[in-house]
């Protein structure tokens, strides 16, 4: 008994380490794509909800090309993506309720609001213009030795860097002032309360096992069961360990901190080795154009990310957490992935479908391929570096 209640205390309800956990990252999204054959990326599904809301809402989009791209068979409980997306949110559930961190918290203000909406519209349309976004660029296509990606990568990290200076203008500020108390507050716990939650939790978690091991072994679905349970654990892993890659580069230029940013580039580093060796087995690598449309997809993707708080991974675990926020940039996400699909066939040429899919592998030769990739991943390292030290630099300099 006292044995599981440490294994509780320090593997259910504390948060674990972010480091170790990209990296775990890193080597999962190499097995998911050699074991399910598809790549771990979460915006393209987000577009197909937006397809699907707007066939219920009788607009007919089988001439949109982008759909026909993204491809909208099925429903998000028939497709890989979707039932992956579904068992990322029962990981995030799981960990929010076995951490006791859930509460219903409303946006600061107004200005809150829009930030999350507008930027989650911005990220989401920067996504799926640059066929990426922190997932489906830094876990996907790194890996897979598409050169769009790394164009994606440079261009998201410049569009962090400006979506830092405008959020620090003084409109974007807390206007909440902070008050003095002379003694510290004893924080109240219901111990049947957090009982509660961590059975819920559980119940989620067990009720999800349950329904992957169906796919598998009576629905003979196997890839789509499979897809669960990675989607299980990455939900785990990216709420235990609050790893959100907005952060992780917007922090280098905020307050010089890159651990997490660095634990990124291992991860891509690990799965590209995994990946590789799939590859090397005859799996198809996902290869996206390398056109102007991954490069200003990556600055908007960059930007809204930035303005509206939060990624992807980070959205999608601060909202089960109960924080109305993530709700917005979420719905946003959808509402950029729709608009993107809608606004596609007009520049689609000139922007991407005319420019050459990239594949490093073939242009370099397979070891040629993979020994730049790691040399890019090497100077992605470096300038991490850099920009940590520029800031520590900038700050002696202001103390001086």
């Amino acid at each position: 008994m006292d044995y599981f209640k440490q294994f509780k205390q320090n593997y259910l309800v504390s948060f674990w380490r972010p480091t170790p956990a990209v990296i775990a990252l890193g080597v999962l999204a190499a097995y998911y794509f050699g074991i399910t054959g598809t790549y771990w990326a979460v915006t393209g599904e987000f577009t197909r909800w937006g397809g699907h809301i707007l066939q219920f809402a009788g607009v007919d989009i089988s001439n949109w090309g982008y759909y026909k791209i993204m491809k909208m068979d099925g429903n998000s409980l028939t497709r890989i993506d979707g039932v992956m997306i579904i068992g990322m949110f029962a990981g995030c559930i799981a960990a929010a309720f076995w951490g006791n961190n859930v509460k219903l918290r409303m946006p600061a203000s107004k200005i809150r609001i829009a930030q999350a909406l507008i930027g989650g519209i911005i990220a989401g349309f920067g996504a799926r213009l640059g066929m990426g976004c922190n997932l489906a660029s830094l876990f996907t296509g790194i890996p897979q030795f598409s050169l769009h990606a790394w164009f994606f990568t440079l261009a998201m990290i410049i569009g962090v860097y400006l979506g830092t200076k405008v959020t620090m203008l003084s409109i974007f500020q807390s206007k909440i002032k902070l008050q003095k108390v002379s003694c510290s507050k004893e924080l109240n716990k219901n111990t049947q309360h957090v009982k509660s939650l961590f059975t819920i939790g559980s119940f989620v978690f067990v009720a999800m096992i349950i329904w992957a091991l169906y796919l598998i072994f009576i629905a003979n679905s196997a890839k789509l069961g499979i897809a669960m349970l990675f989607g299980a654990a990455f939900g785990l892993l990216i709420a235990k360990a609050q790893i959100c890659f907005t952060s992780a580069f917007r922090d280098i230029f905020t307050t010089g901190r890159s651990e997490l940013a660095i634990a990124i580039v291992i991860g891509m580093a690990v799965s590209t080795i995994g990946v590789f060796s799939y590859i090397m087995m005859g799996a198809p690598p996902k290869i996206m154009w390398a056109g102007p449309n991954a490069i200003i997809g990556g600055l908007l993707f960059g930007f809204g990310i930035v303005l509206a708080g939060g990624c992807e991974c980070g959205w999608m675990y601060r909202a089960v957490e109960g924080q109305v926020h993530f709700w917005i940039v979420g719905i946003g996400n959808v509402i950029g992935a729709t608009l993107l699909a809608f606004a596609w066939d007009g520049f689609s040429v000139s922007l991407a479908t005319s420019w050459p899919k990239i594949n490093m592998l073939e242009s370099l030769g397979n070891y040629g391929g993979l020994f730049m990739n790691y040399i890019f991943l090497f100077l992605l390292f470096l300038l991490i570096l850099k920009l940590e030290k520029n800031y520590r630099l900038k700050l002696q300099n202001k103390g001086n």
